[in-house]
């Protein structure tokens, strides 16, 4: 039986996402696969090329032949170079730099929240105008203040009367 190493494709339309597939030759491209030995995602930013390069020795070994696309992701990961004895066996395949961790991120907001301001008010405030407004506003705060504690106490006194009222009748 021949096999291939071909890609099937997922994803929607115009951002293609495909798997590495080892299968028949015959089967539709889509079709059932013996083995699924990695991914790869053209759209992203390096693409994403992932390959289990242990199953990909194998099938090789075995004499799994690649398609045309399949041997040029084997020739970036490196596998093809590392299956033919070839050198540069490293391959040439561009990682993503790793996105800082959120505790990294935590730690880096908080040291800057620490530091002191790096700007100043653009305009000064003005102190002689709210000045005379707090001394009025104090004035009128204080007045209902004693009214509104005088209330309090009423309220409590006439609470405190009926509840001894309701004991003096429980208890006979």
């Amino acid at each position: 039986m021949a096999v291939k190493i071909k890609l099937t494709r997922l994803g929607k339309i115009r951002n293609p996402q495909y798997r590495i597939a080892v299968a028949d030759a015959r089967t539709r491209r889509d079709g059932r696969a013996i083995e699924i030995i990695g991914r790869y995602h053209p759209k992203e930013e390096p693409s994403l090329i992932e390959i289990n390069s242990e199953r990909a020795q194998y099938w090789l070994s075995v004499g799994a032949q690649p398609t045309e696309p399949v041997l040029k992701l084997l020739k970036i990961t490196g596998d093809w170079q590392k299956f033919k004895g070839l050198p540069g066996a490293e391959g040439s395949l561009k990682v993503k730099e790793p996105k800082p961790s959120k505790l990294e991120l935590f730690n880096k907001a908080l040291a800057e929240a620490e530091g002191a301001p790096t700007t100043e008010a653009t305009q000064p405030k003005k102190k002689k105008s709210t000045a005379k407004k707090d001394k009025t506003d104090d004035k009128a705060g204080a007045k209902a203040d004693e009214k509104a504690d005088e209330k309090a106490d009423d309220k409590a006194d006439e609470k405190a009367d009926k509840s001894e009222a309701a004991d003096g009748a429980a208890e006979s």
